[in-house]
């Protein structure tokens, strides 16, 4: 079975999981009529997994880790999201947190991975 390098990578498979999460929230915002809200967090949590997948593909890596960079950019963007989300009462706060801890544990992972790359 013919596999892509992105696949093999834990930052990936901690970001499609992470990415599911936030299709969720999207899900339940659909379903309240907050579309808007869901586009929001579909396309940042996808951001962060397209990133990595994309710049696996890279010849170099130096161009796989800007790659890195705009994929821990959305990381953050996601993190804000989830911060008004709450606020607004459209997710809980344990559901906050624990996403939170999770992104922020995927943005260190990034963060030394992508040091790596420019050694």
């Amino acid at each position: 079975m013919a596999q892509f390098r992105f696949e093999t990578l834990e930052i990936w498979q901690m970001a499609i999981e992470i990415s599911d999460q936030l299709f969720d929230i999207g899900d339940r915002l659909r379903e309240k009529g907050r579309y808007r809200f869901a586009e929001q967090i579909d396309g940042a949590g996808m951001s962060i997994t397209n990133n990595i997948s994309e710049g696996s593909g890279s010849f170099s890596d130096v161009d796989f880790a800007n790659f890195l960079k705009f994929s821990r950019r959305s990381i953050f963007e996601c993190a804000n999201v989830l911060v008004i989300f709450q606020r607004r009462k459209h997710i809980s706060s344990e559901e906050k947190e624990d996403l939170f801890n999770k992104l922020e544990h995927l943005s260190r992972k990034l963060t030394n991975f992508r040091k790596t790359l420019l050694k």
